[in-house]
């Protein structure tokens, strides 16, 4: 059995926490690890870790290959399947399916589970087990995990059950996010269950279904892996569930309770956060109440004579916004799209290929950032037309090219660097180097780099 971890998604809904350069998937909301690290290690309790995968786009190539490094120094670049362009959850699917099958080599008879990357699970054992009986039992199936609703939610999807054979249902219709009377109805019927959008089939009963209700997708099929990536930007942008599932009459639904959300916004984090009693904020409430605090750097909030609020703040950003309203952030990002505003792509802590920068000082004519450099991680070598910059190593050893100049610099050692001149930064060491960077000019902005050579192919 293999896995596939789906990770492209941009998770708006969590701004300001989520941005487009570091989505949700990647944050540590709740615990010591992100997301995506957490989905990872649940699966690898119940599969080899060569076999799992991930799915993702080339600009969080480097967030998944981080991040897994961290878990498992082994891990292998091959494992992330980059999709070309953002095609929604069925070309993403069939991508990862090709590349198994064509690149590893697998079985088409062998099950794939294909797993979001932003979930919470609480009962860890039962969501392994119910992912192991789904593998042993799907057959030439379309399998799907379904979560026993215990409230009448507005913000999922439902399926409804029609055949039991004992192993699992039969999916008899697929239904939108519901208004609250009729969730209610889904609630007190008991033959609906939550669209947990888990997968699980094999390669064969894949094609065969994307064959008959999706043509529009099944004639790249013939297509050798390479030539299917050239032309991923010519398949329609359609999730798995309208492509496939709302079409067969194949798909099967494995019930399970096993606490599970989505994590889709602020409310539903505040429930988790509650339930892991781990906040991430220095509150206090007076004449206040269910009021929800989350600090990205643990700083004191007080909160007066107000209810139901939400408090989120970032480096750079607060959302101040009411229990209930969590798809009103999306007006937010819309915002900020439209006016191009810097806040929707990174906060004051931007994540890079080869390590992390943190603004400390911004102002018209200097900046002040700490850089952080992973062991053996370099950045391009490159120029600024508008600015200068001094660097003074905080922890461990740089090599930097400065100008003609190579030059190796330890703690409390500096380097003054001219405008238009050439220059690099590495980490030749073992432990990630650390340093602050002065910049002093007229115009400091991340577009103000000329790039000479750069591993990263920026």
């Amino acid at each position: 059995m293999y896995s596939v971890i789906l990770c492209g998604g941009s998770g708006t809904r969590l701004w300001p926490l989520s941005r487009k350069n570091f989505p949700k998937q990647f944050l540590k909301l709740y615990g010591d690890h992100s997301l995506v690290q957490e989905t990872y290690l649940r699966v690898r309790e119940i599969m080899p870790a060569d076999k799992i995968f991930f799915a993702t786009n080339k600009d969080n190539f480097y967030n998944v290959r981080d991040q897994i490094k961290e878990l498992d120094k082994n891990f292998d670049n091959d494992q992330i399947i980059i999709e070309p362009a953002g095609r929604n959850t069925a070309p993403a699917i069939t991508l990862a399916m090709k590349y198994l099958v064509e690149k590893k080599s697998a079985n088409g008879d062998e099950p794939v589970i294909f797993l979001p990357a932003d979930h919470y699970i609480s009962n860890k054992d039962s969501f392994l087990r119910t992912l192991s009986e789904a593998g042993a039992n799907v057959g030439a199936n379309i399998g799907t995990i379904g979560i026993t609703p215990t409230t009448p939610e507005t913000g999922f999807g439902y399926i409804q059950k029609g055949d039991n054979n004992g192993a699992y249902f039969k999916a008899t219709a697929f239904k939108e996010k519901p208004d609250l009377e009729t969730a209610k109805k889904y609630l007190a019927s008991g033959e609906y269950v939550w669209n947990a959008g888990i997968y699980i089939f094999n390669a064969k009963a894949f094609v065969s279904e994307i064959k008959q209700h999706s043509p529009e997708i099944y004639k790249f099929l013939n297509l050798n892996f390479e030539d299917f990536s050239a032309q991923f930007t010519d398949l329609p942008d359609i999730s798995i569930d309208y492509a496939v599932s709302e079409k067969s009459n194949k798909v099967v639904i494995f019930e399970s309770d096993f606490g599970w959300s989505d994590i889709g916004s602020f409310d539903s984090l505040a429930e988790i956060i509650k339930q892991e009693k781990k906040p991430k904020g220095n509150l206090l409430a007076i004449d206040a109440k269910n009021v929800f605090a989350h600090s990205t750097s643990n700083r004191f909030i007080a909160a007066i004579g107000i209810d139901n609020i939400n408090i989120i703040e970032s480096s750079d950003s607060i959302l101040v916004q009411k229990h209930g309203h969590s798809e009103d952030v999306k007006k937010v990002v819309k915002y900020l799209k439209e006016n191009n505003c810097k806040e929707i792509n990174d906060s004051l802590i931007g994540y890079r290929p080869w390590g992390t920068y943190e603004i400390l000082i911004d102002t018209p004519t200097y900046k002040v950032k700490k850089i952080t450099v992973y062991p053996g991680a370099k950045l391009s070598l490159q120029a600024h037309y508008h600015r200068a910059e001094h660097w003074v190593v905080v922890k461990g050893v740089a090599t930097v090219t400065n100008g003609d100049d190579i030059i190796t610099l330890r703690e409390n050692e500096s380097t003054f660097i001219r405008s238009y001149t050439r220059h690099r930064l590495e980490n030749p060491g073992k432990i990630n180097l650390e340093l602050i960077e002065v910049q002093t000019g007229n115009y400091m902005e991340e577009d103000d780099i000329i790039r000479f050579e750069d591993i990263y192919n920026r």
